[in-house]
């Protein structure tokens, strides 16, 4: 690729290939992953794959010649080329940093040549050009792509992009007395950093993941560094420095502490020199957390057989934590006809059994939880089996959630030691005498 400056003369050389990271190489190869295994739209080729095709004679793409990576200047105009092999004919697919580019596009012209060459060309380059350009060929035997970085410099010269950032400023080298090409001058243009993308002051949570992203421009390309308070950060478990693909730096602090608090400086520098900016990070107080604790636990409880219970305890805890039954190993997670959990705002739960069976009888544990701990209690349930009468017995009544654990089980009240030793008084075992209307009346 080549360019004519307003001076006439043609520097080739500052559009120059160069090596991707080995960072950027895994966002790339992660792109290209993504892209030939998601939809896309139909291509803007004229290929048409027929169904027909013997199997024998297809061969699935694969590319003769591969994207380069490109480091170029503001205005300068670009050309990706690549030649793709395949049979039948591979349709192609051109992206921008994931996105599928139209064979319309204004910006960019897409070429295609007899012999498979494929191009991406676009007359000048532009601050939002710089990303990653990835093209796909598909056919019926499978899809491939390969990717090319284009990283874009700003440039300040008169008559070119008003974009560019302000401040640049130009060292020309010293000359041997051999070198008289004004060529060798240009190449040797340094640029300031300026910074393109800059965060303002943030306030974030204690123990939440705080990120602060900028972007910068500069020939040749700036070294970063951040300091708190004056003091330079050193990569740890808890503060990392990463770069984008898209030459976005980011500073990552995960969790953020109350040392993390302060004025933070992000210094770019180069040969040209030196930029800055500052922010201040205020850490705001992390939330009260109380671990849950009971107020009252679970108690042991007996029932005589058929007849309703309730097992019930209160909880407290900041925020108001969840709530787990459990009968034995085995999670109860949902209401059914004879089983209901109940909970309110102020820390009561209950379970409701009616009516009770043998089968009912166990170990029961409630587990409640928030951010700050768990904790558990577990009670027996006892479940008696009663003489039954072939007279008619009465119905038990039904029983409904109750703010106290020493609410009545019937209408006249809780009989602890008929609910807890029915055989001692078996009152419902006893004839009880009927009443007759008297003759007399």
């Amino acid at each position: 690729m080549s360019v004519l400056l307003g001076t006439g003369l043609n520097v080739s050389s500052l559009s120059q290939e160069y090596k991707v990271s080995s960072f950027e190489q895994r966002l790339i190869s992660e792109i290209e992953f993504r892209l030939e295994r998601s939809p896309v739209e139909e291509s803007d080729d004229e290929v048409q794959h027929d169904e027909g095709d013997a199997p024998g004679q297809q061969v699935a793409p694969f590319f003769d010649l591969k994207l380069k990576h490109y480091k170029v200047f503001e205005g300068m105009p670009v050309t990706f080329s690549c030649k793709v092999i395949g049979d039948p004919k591979p349709k192609i697919y051109w992206f921008k940093d994931s996105k599928q580019i139209s064979k319309g596009s204004e910006h960019y012209r897409i070429s295609r040549e007899p012999d498979g060459t494929c191009s991406l060309h676009t007359a000048a380059a532009s601050l939002d050009d710089d990303g990653n350009y990835t093209i796909m060929a598909a056919n019926p035997e499978g899809r491939t792509s390969c990717t090319g970085r284009m990283m874009v410099q700003a440039v300040n010269q008169r008559g070119r992009s008003t974009r560019s950032p302000p401040g640049h400023i130009r060292r020309p080298r010293s000359r041997s007395r051999d070198s008289g090409d004004e060529n060798d001058n240009i190449q040797e243009r340094h640029f300031r950093p300026h910074f393109l993308q800059a965060p303002g002051d943030l306030i974030v949570q204690e123990g939440k993941l705080c990120r602060m992203d900028c972007k910068v421009s500069g020939l040749p390309t700036p070294d970063l560094i951040w300091q708190l308070d004056g003091q330079t950060i050193r990569p740890d478990n808890s503060h990392k420095m990463l770069v984008r693909e898209n030459g976005v730096h980011s500073l990552i602090i995960e969790p953020v502490t109350s040392r993390d608090a302060g004025i933070y400086t992000c210094i770019a520098s180069n040969r040209a020199g030196q930029n800055s900016f500052n922010l201040e990070l205020i850490v705001a107080a992390k939330e009260m957390h109380k671990a849950p604790c009971f107020v009252e636990k679970l108690q042991n409880t007996g029932v005589a057989e058929g007849f309703p219970v309730r097992m019930e305890c209160r909880v407290s805890g900041v925020p108001y934590p969840q709530i787990f039954w459990k009968k034995e190993n085995e999670s109860l997670t949902h209401n059914t006809d004879r089983v209901s959990m109940h909970q309110d705002n102020y820390g009561y739960i209950c379970m409701i059994i009616q009516p009770a069976t043998k089968e009912d009888a166990g170990w029961y544990t409630v587990s409640a939880k928030n951010e700050a701990g768990i904790v558990s209690s577990t009670a027996r349930l006892d479940v008696y089996t009663q003489w039954q009468q072939h007279s008619q017995t009465p119905k038990p009544k039904k029983v409904r959630p109750s703010t106290s654990r020493y609410a009545a089980l019937t209408e006249k009240g809780l009989d602890v030691k008929a609910a807890f030793f029915p055989e001692a008084n078996p009152a419902h075992l006893l004839p009880q005498p009927e009443l007759v209307e008297s003759d007399d009346l």
